[in-house]
């Protein structure tokens, strides 16, 4: 890494462009890129047996669409001293009914007359500082990040009487099953203690909650939050900050707002879940720290499809499966679906074989990924929640598969590859782009900064 000048009154010095050929002559990584196993191409692997036709069901039951993303950008909050940053987060919920959606199904494009169709669009935002910067009642970055993301819990709740750590708790304790929980159900095995240095698990019981939703550490007396279950301490840094927990993070809110607004419709419309279709940016799964969340979503799908019956999709933009998709596409037929399996998986996209005992992410997913092509085209790679992960998936494995897929295709937009319109419509209203947001963010940031 090259020497930067900060004064401008010594010339930046740059990286070497002539080093490369040390690495590129070298024989231990040379023998190093000849141990590398490349994915088998498509060609030389049957997919016959893995391909589902898509049949449309003759009454679509979606009545609705909510969809959910978040973005984020990064400030420097002084220019002069570059490594203290914060980072604004915004998420949003956009309710359209399928009626109005129908009008506007065909448009390339989104302009003004589009945005009037909207009947609700919520907005949650966050400022988080991610580096050298501390609360004034806190001594630590790590203190202050998880203080802003309880607080962020606690303070927003969607124009409901209920707050999001609210649900985090009807969630996590499994309190939608009233009378039939069981004493596991409870709690909550917090695999690492935030406040101390060892770190060692602790409890957290339901019980012991306070009404604040924090629970009392035995060793430190001190308050460790509901939001701490899910482990972002483990990532944060004084040093080199809190910048690595983004990822996990907007995924966790992202998939809070759904469960939520799930929670709301029980409890007021019940009948509703099987008519509302969520769509979520991203893959049906947590990852990082958060992974063991995984497990109390999967109780919430199964519950919900004893129950009533839950609509879920998540819709992945980029990564290894779409770029799969991308390059099989010539070899997929129109209106096929093809379910991955894990030998599927480990043989064409990723590399590796897996675990032999285990599917495909068990320790992070709820859901099967499906390569959808659309009578149309269009190229989507859709994951389902499903009742129980296999490394075998078969259709009949994954519940209101035809229903999605039908709403995916009703719901394509031309805009970006792989876009359906709800979903590039709420990124449109909630993503921070880089000119002119993030300098305005920069501006409003360093006005209280002194």
């Amino acid at each position: 890494m090259g020497y930067t000048s900060k004064n401008n009154r010594r010339p930046f010095e740059s990286a070497s462009k002539a080093s490369h050929h040390h690495i590129i002559n070298d024989p231990e990584v040379k023998a190093v890129m000849e141990r590398m196993e490349k994915p088998l191409q498509v060609d030389g692997v049957s997919i016959e047996e893995l391909i589902k036709d898509f049949e449309p069901p003759e009454n679509n039951p979606v009545e609705a669409i909510i969809a959910v993303d978040g973005g984020y950008t990064e400030v420097v909050l002084n220019k002069d001293f570059p490594s203290r940053t914060i980072h604004f987060l915004q998420f949003g919920a956009l309710f359209f009914k399928l009626d109005d959606l129908a009008e506007i199904d065909a448009s390339a494009f989104i302009d003004p007359k589009d945005m009037a169709k909207l009947k609700n669009i919520q907005r949650l935002k966050l400022a988080l500082p991610t580096r050298n910067l501390c609360f004034k009642d806190s001594q630590t970055l790590k203190g202050t990040v998880l203080k802003a993301i309880y607080e962020f819990f606690l303070n927003n709740n969607l124009d409901e009487d209920k707050s999001l750590i609210d649900t985090l708790a009807w969630f996590v304790f499994r309190k939608y099953k009233q009378g039939q929980r069981t004493e596991n159900d409870k709690s909550y095995n917090l695999a690492t203690n935030p406040l101390t240095l060892e770190g060692n698990p602790i409890l957290l019981s339901e019980d012991k909650m306070n009404r604040d939703y924090t629970f009392n550490c035995p060793e430190t007396g001190g308050k460790i939050y509901l939001t701490d279950i899910f482990r972002l301490h483990e990532v944060i840094d004084e040093e080199t900050g809190a910048a690595g927990i983004l990822g996990y993070l907007l995924n966790v809110i992202e998939h809070l707002i759904i469960i939520h607004l799930i929670r709301l419709l029980y409890n007021k419309q019940p009948q509703m879940l099987k008519k509302v279709l969520f769509i979520k940016d991203g893959s049906t799964g947590f990852f990082g720290q958060t992974a063991q969340l995984h497990v109390a979503m999967q109780d919430l799908v199964n519950w919900l499809f004893d129950k009533q019956n839950i609509l879920l999709a998540g819709l992945e933009k980029s990564g290894a499966f779409v770029d799969h998709a991308q390059d099989i596409q010539n070899k997929l037929e129109l209106g096929k679906a093809l379910i991955l399996s894990d030998d599927y998986i480990y043989r064409c996209i990723l590399s590796g074989t897996g675990d032999p005992n285990r599917p495909y992410a068990s320790t992070s997913n709820y859901g099967h990924k499906v390569i959808f092509k659309t009578r149309n085209g269009q190229m989507y790679v859709v994951a389902v929640p499903v009742r129980e992960l296999k490394k075998n998936p078969t259709i009949n494995n994954l519940p209101n598969l035809q229903i999605i897929l039908d709403n995916v295709e009703k719901l394509h937009c031309d805009m970006y590859d792989s876009a359906l319109f709800p979903v590039a419509l709420v990124n449109k209203l909630v993503s921070l782009s880089a000119h002119p947001s993030q300098r305005i963010l920069t501006k409003f940031a360093r006005n209280f900064s002194g």
